[in-house]
């Protein structure tokens, strides 16, 4: 007798225990490394005055801080999901105000809202300090289905061999959409979103392929963060109901 299907709005399983661990234990992390970076650059200043002089030490902590403010690299890759869901369920959910890519932002942030005219969503996010509060707005830009077998820009830096349960032509059909982010009001970064049905044998209902594109450059005070992030992707997207079969990541000048 064979197996019964799966409804056809069958949605991501959703592990909210671990979600709340995962995305906690990466809050953790990040505020960490932060302050050891800030531990490291003013002891580097510390050092630097009792070697040599104040003025000498005044000179050091400037050069530090130019070194991890200036605005020097990018960040992009590339991101494959799959998972038993439908793709309908997978379009709403990341077309949703709290997109699964962006679990880092949404399950950190104070509140979560309507952003300003009623386009989008924001998460308010407290500073290290508590002195003031960032605001990320996202917006989710949807296009109407397209053929799957056009090739998307966020497969074409994943291995075509790696197993991620259905090439791009195995599937009928594919969605694409962008989700937009701006950080106080200025560019801050975009995931490109193609959604589609896994082909027939293959592990898995649905395939998402995920390319990260910069909107801005950063730091080197935001590597630590970066790298907290890589570390607890895969956790957070497990327990949002989604494995994670291919990642590429990097940080170009």
């Amino acid at each position: 007798m064979s197996e019964p299907s799966a409804p056809v709005d069958a949605r991501p399983h959703v592990d909210e225990t671990a979600l709340d661990a995962a995305v906690s234990r990466y809050r953790r992390a990040e505020r960490a490394a932060s302050w050891a970076l800030a531990l490291v650059a003013v002891g580097a200043f510390l050092a630097a005055v009792a070697a040599f002089s104040l003025w000498r030490g005044a000179a050091v902590a400037l050069v530090l801080a130019v070194a991890l403010r200036a605005p020097v690299l990018r960040r992009s890759g590339a991101t494959r999901l799959r998972t038993d869901a439908s793709p309908e369920a997978v379009i709403e959910a990341f077309a949703s105000a709290t997109p699964p890519v962006l679990a880092f932002q949404w399950g950190v942030a104070d509140e979560v809202r309507p952003a300003s005219g009623d386009s989008g969503t924001a998460y308010e996010h407290p500073s290290l300090l508590g002195l003031r509060t960032y605001s990320l707005a996202v917006e989710t830009e949807s296009d109407a289905p397209v053929d799957a077998s056009a090739p998307t820009d966020s497969s074409a830096s994943i291995d075509a061999s790696a197993p991620a349960g259905a090439s791009a032509a195995d599937g009928d059909r594919a969605a694409r959409f962008l989700i937009e982010g701006a950080l106080d009001g200025r560019p801050w970064g975009a995931y490109a979103v193609a959604v589609r049905e896994a082909g027939e044998g293959s592990p898995g209902r649905t395939v998402v392929d995920v390319e990260l594109r910069s909107r801005r450059r950063f730091g080197l005070r935001s590597v630590p963060q970066a790298l907290v992030a890589e570390r607890y992707y895969a956790d957070v997207m497990g327990a949002q109901g989604y494995e994670t079969v291919a990642r590429e990541v990097s940080l170009t000048v």
